[in-house]
C-alpha cells in the first residue's frame, strides 16, 4: 500500500491524499461503506459501484469468521472474489464487537473468549489467529486486534486496556510479518490508537502507534458515547502527534457534521452505520439538513427529496411517495433511502476534498455545516 499526501490547508490540518492497494486507488478523505458481513445493507455491489461511487467498503473480521465462516472464503478465492466487489477492502479486527459483547466474553492476557452472538458457541480470538483470519478474508487494509475500551471508563482501566492492546500489536505485527497472503497481493496492517479520553494515554499510545511505522494507523475507542467535543479534542491530539505521511483512519464516525470537524483535523479516512442504518429507518441526510420521512408533512409534499444535492441517486422520487414506502414497510423505500444516503455522504467527502485542493475548505465548511445539523 502506498499513500501521497497531495494538499494540505492553509488554514486547518485538513488533508488531500491518495491512497494505492492491489485493488485500486481511493481519494482521501474518504468514507468507507460498512459491510459488516460481506454486505453493505440493502444495496447490492454494482449500484455502490456505479450509483454511489464507493471505492472502498469494509468489512469484520468478527462476523466473516463466524458466518459463512473462513473455509467458504478461502475457497472462493478471498473476500474480493466471495462478494463481487473488486476494489479495496478493508476489515475491522473484531475488536469493536469483543468490546460490544461485554456479556459473552472473557478477556485474557493471551486473546478473548467470546460466545457467538448466532448460536452461543465459544471461541477465541488472538492477535496472531486475528491476523491468520484477515490473511484468509483477504482484505488490502487489515487492523491490528484491540480492545476497545467503553465510555465512560475510569483512568486505571483506561490504562491497562490500553497496554493490552499494545501487547497486542506486538504480536500482531510480529506475527503479520512472518505470514503470507493467500491471493498473491500484499496487504497493509493498520495499528490501533487507545487510551479512552485521558491525554496522556492517548499521547502514548499515538507514540507506540507511530513507532512500528506500518503503512497508516486508526484512531479507535472514540465515538462510544462520549461527548463531540471530547472526541474532537482526542483526534487533534492524535493527529498531532502522527507521521504526515501515513492515513489516519478515524474509527466508527460518524455523523456529517462529525467527519467535517474531523477532516479539518487531519483524519483521511471514515467509516460509520449510521447512513444505512438511519436510512431503514427512514432518515435521510441532505444538504439542507436532516428528514424522518415519517413525519405527517411529508404526506402531501411532491418535492424531491433533496433538490440541492449534486448527483444523488433517486432525486426522482418525492417526499410523499418515499413517505409511503416507508409507512406502507414497502422494501424499496430502505433501499432508495440507503442509497441516497450513502450517495449523500461520499458526496460530501469528495466536496470536501474538492475544496481542499481549491484552499478553500475551512471557508466552505463554516457555509455549510450549520445546515447539515438542521432537522426539516
Amino acid at each position: 500500500m502506498k499513500f501521497d499526501l497531495l494538499s494540505t490547508d492553509d488554514k486547518t490540518r485538513a488533508r488531500a491524499g491518495r491512497i494505492t492497494t492491489a485493488h485500486g486507488q481511493i481519494e482521501t478523505p474518504v468514507f468507507m461503506p460498512v459491510g459488516t458481513a460481506g454486505s453493505v445493507k440493502a444495496i447490492n455491489q454494482q449500484d455502490l459501484l456505479e450509483k454511489v461511487k464507493a471505492h472502498i467498503i469494509l468489512g469484520n473480521t468478527y462476523h466473516l469468521y463466524l458466518r459463512p465462516g473462513l473455509e467458504v472464503i478461502k475457497k472462493a478465492g478471498g473476500l474480493h472474489k466471495f462478494i463481487g466487489w473488486d476494489l479495496p477492502i478493508l476489515t475491522d479486527s473484531g475488536g469493536y464487537q469483543v468490546y460490544s459483547l461485554a456479556q459473552r466474553r472473557k478477556l485474557t492476557q493471551d486473546g478473548v473468549w467470546f460466545q457467538s452472538h448466532i448460536d452461543g458457541s465459544r471461541h477465541f480470538f488472538s492477535p496472531e489467529n486475528v491476523i491468520d483470519t484477515q490473511r484468509v478474508i483477504g482484505a488490502d487494509i487489515v487492523m491490528a486486534f484491540d480492545e476497545c475500551t467503553p465510555y465512560p471508563c475510569d483512568y486505571d482501566y483506561a490504562k491497562k486496556s490500553m497496554e493490552l492492546t499494545h501487547a497486542w500489536l506486538k504480536r500482531c505485527c510480529s506475527h503479520f510479518d512472518k505470514s503470507n497472503n493467500n491471493y498473491g497481493y500484499t496487504q497493509a496492517l493498520f495499528p490501533i490508537v487507545q487510551g479512552s479520553v485521558y491525554k496522556d494515554l492517548r499521547k502514548i499510545s499515538a507514540d507506540i502507534a507511530a513507532e512500528t511505522n506500518r503503512e497508516g494507523i486508526a484512531i479507535g475507542g472514540l465515538s462510544v458515547g462520549e461527548p463531540h467535543d471530547i472526541m474532537y479534542e482526542m483526534t487533534d491530539l492524535v493527529c498531532n502527534i502522527l507521521p504526515q505521511n501515513k492515513p489516519r483512519y478515524l474509527m466508527g464516525v460518524g455523523t456529517p457534521e462529525n467527519m467535517l470537524e474531523c477532516i479539518s483535523l487531519g483524519v483521511d479516512m471514515f467509516d460509520c452505520v449510521m447512513p444505512t442504518r438511519n436510512a431503514r429507518n427512514g432518515m435521510f441526510f441532505t444538504y439542507d439538513g436532516v428528514i424522518n420521512i415519517l413525519n405527517e408533512k411529508w404526506k402531501f409534499d411532491y418535492s424531491a427529496i433533496d433538490p440541492n444535492g449534486e448527483s444523488y441517486v433517486d432525486n426522482y422520487y418525492s417526499k410523499a411517495y418515499l413517505r409511503h414506502l416507508f409507512v406502507s414497510k414497502e422494501i424499496l423505500g430502505p433501499m432508495i433511502a440507503t442509497a441516497h444516503n450513502l450517495t449523500f455522504y461520499i458526496s460530501l467527502i469528495n466536496q470536501a476534498r474538492k475544496q481542499i485542493l481549491k484552499g478553500n475548505f475551512e471557508r466552505w465548511k463554516a457555509g455549510i455545516i450549520s445546515k447539515l445539523t438542521n432537522r426539516l
